[in-house]
């Protein structure tokens, strides 16, 4: 399993990303799922992957090849972010119709997405979602975060802290919060964690951080969040009890 988001606001984006993949609990390995094809001063892009691990591979794959041979269309010559991410989105098809007769074959699910993200130069900064069909949809102001893999865990933390204003430093304590709490209630989703911050209009990233397995930070953070949560919990007024509703339904009971 695998959980990955993306963050974006006024002030720029933060992705992250885990490491864990499993193919049955005795079968558990570690791979990068963020990764960057940037061009510093020109243009930022940041993709994260969840999903099939053989076909994510492929695509990443599939994109440096296509840098590497200067293909006309390739992540280093698209005019646009929405032509960015279209091209990931039919490449990810090509990919999969491929592989597509033997995997159904043998019943393995094929299933990916990928965020990505950045900025070029004439655009603002942007973030997307491409679906394992290859189509995408995109982050708002209205919805600044997407995220991918095992989302349900993360979701809350950012629900409630989260708007498109928040400053870059706070919105990735809220990345790693997310992170850290999809691992506490999904063994599935582990270290090491990667982060990264861009921030708007400087069109390279300076901000890069790898959380292993014992990091002081990592165990740091949750044993605070933890004690918070617990403290604001203690604390929380308490029920107020309204006996008369017991009382009522009694008597409708009865009647």
């Amino acid at each position: 399993m695998t959980y990955c988001l993306g963050i974006i606001n006024h002030h720029g984006l933060i992705f992250g990303a885990d490491s864990r993949t499993n193919a049955g609990v005795d079968y558990i390995s570690t791979y990068q799922k963020l990764f960057d094809f940037c061009i510093p001063g020109d243009r930022t892009i940041v993709l994260c992957t969840s999903g099939s691990l053989s076909i994510t591979q492929a695509v990443m794959n599939h994109l440096r090849q296509d840098i590497k041979q200067n293909k006309d269309r390739n992540l280093h010559t698209l005019p646009n972010f929405y032509e960015v991410a279209r091209y990931i989105g039919s490449t990810l098809r090509e990919i999969q119709e491929i592989d597509r007769p033997w995997l159904e074959r043998d019943n393995i699910d094929f299933q990916c997405n990928i965020l990505v993200g950045g900025q070029l130069q004439g655009e603002d900064p942007q973030l997307f979602l491409v679906y394992s069909q290859g189509n995408f949809i995109q982050a708002t102001p209205e919805t600044p975060f997407l995220q991918i893999g095992e989302t349900k865990y993360g979701k809350p933390i950012l629900d409630r802290v989260l708007h498109y204003d928040t400053p870059l430093h706070l919105a990735v304590k809220a990345a790693v919060l997310s992170i850290d709490s999809t691992m506490k209630s999904n063994i599935s989703v582990g270290p090491p964690l990667n982060v990264l911050m861009y921030q708007r209009d400087s069109f390279e990233i300076h901000h890069r951080l790898r959380l292993r397995l014992g990091s002081p930070y990592l165990a740091t953070i949750r044993r605070y969040w933890e004690e918070s949560v617990r403290k604001t919990f203690e604390e929380m007024p308490e029920i107020e009890w309204q006996d008369d509703v017991g009382a009522n339904k009694q008597e409708v009971l009865i009647d």
